[in-house]
C-alpha cells in the first residue's frame, strides 16, 4: 500500500500566529494517526517559523508513528537529529526569505559535503532521504552518496496544474515518472511531495515506484472546513483509488 506521511508544520504556523499553545501539533499528529496516516513529517527550520524544538521533543516522546524530521544540512540540525534519532531524516534546501521550500537539493553539486553529512545520521540508524528534483544527475548523485530515499519535489507539477498550464504540467509529470523509474532502478526508495491536493494527487499516487507521499499544507487548509481526520481520510481514499 502507498504510505501517507502527514506534515503538521502548519498546525504550528497557526499556533504561532497568536503565540498560544493552540492548536497543538502533537494533537494533530494523534488525529492523523487515528485517520490512517502512516507517518508524521515535521520540518524544524533554522528560523523556527513553525515547528519548534519543543514540538520535536514532544513528538519523539509521545508519537507512536514514525517521525520524518525535515531539516537543512547544517551542523546545528545534524546535532539535533543525532540527539533524537528519528526514524527518518529528510534533507531539504532552506532559505530564510522563502515562503516554503523552493526546488530540490543540489546533490550533484555538493556530493562530498552531503556524503560526509549523512554518514553519521546513517550510522545512528536514521533513514536518510534527500528532497530533490527529478533530474537524472541529482538522482544518480543521491545513490552514490548512500541515501536510502529520495523524495521527488512535486511543487512545479502542482503549480502548473493550478495555473491551467496543462501541457507543461503533463511534461513535468512525465519527468517525475522517469525520475521515479531511475531512482527505483538504482535501489533508492522513492517518495514524493509538495503542494499535492485532492485534484493533483491521483497521477502521482499512480506511479508504481513511489512508496510514500508526504502532504501537509493542503490537508491543514482543508481541515478548517472538514476537520483534519476527514481531510486525511479523503486523501487516503484518492491515493488508494489511483493505485487500484
Amino acid at each position: 500500500m502507498l504510505r501517507l506521511g502527514v506534515n503538521i508544520d502548519h498546525v504550528a504556523t497557526i499556533r504561532n500566529a497568536r503565540g498560544t499553545p493552540w492548536p497543538d501539533p502533537l494533537r494533530a499528529a494523534r488525529i492523523a494517526q487515528e485517520a490512517g496516516a502512516d507517518g508524521i513529517t515535521a520540518h524544524l527550520r533554522e528560523d523556527r517559523r513553525h515547528i519548534s524544538d519543543a514540538d520535536i521533543d514532544a513528538l519523539m516522546e509521545h508519537l507512536t508513528l514514525p517521525l520524518n524530521l525535515e531539516m537543512a544540512a547544517t551542523p546545528e540540525m545534524q546535532r539535533i537529529a543525532l540527539r533524537h534519532r528519528p526514524h527518518a531524516v529528510c534533507l531539504v534546501p532552506e532559505k530564510r526569505e522563502e515562503r516554503t521550500t523552493e526546488g530540490g537539493l543540489d546533490v550533484a553539486g555538493n556530493e562530498n559535503f552531503l556524503g560526509d553529512f549523512i554518514a553519521p545520521l546513517r550510522e545512528a540508524g536514521c533513514r536518510v532521504s534527500l528532497f530533490i528534483g527529478h533530474e537524472a544527475r541529482q538522482i544518480e548523485a543521491s545513490a552514490r552518496i548512500g541515501a536510502a530515499v529520495v523524495e521527488l519535489h512535486t511543487g512545479a507539477y502542482c503549480d502548473l496544474d493550478t495555473e491551467g498550464r496543462f501541457v507543461e504540467r503533463d511534461a513535468e509529470l512525465a519527468g517525475l515518472a522517469e525520475g521515479a523509474r531511475l531512482a527505483d532502478d538504482l535501489g533508492l526508495e522513492v517518495h514524493a511531495g509538495h503542494g499535492l491536493t485532492f485534484d493533483t494527487v491521483g497521477p502521482i499516487a499512480a506511479l508504481p515506484q513511489i512508496k510514500e507521499l508526504n502532504i501537509g499544507h493542503f490537508l491543514i487548509a482543508e481541515s478548517v472546513f472538514t476537520g483534519l481526520g476527514e481531510a486525511i481520510g479523503e486523501m487516503r481514499r484518492r491515493m488508494n483509488e489511483a493505485r487500484q
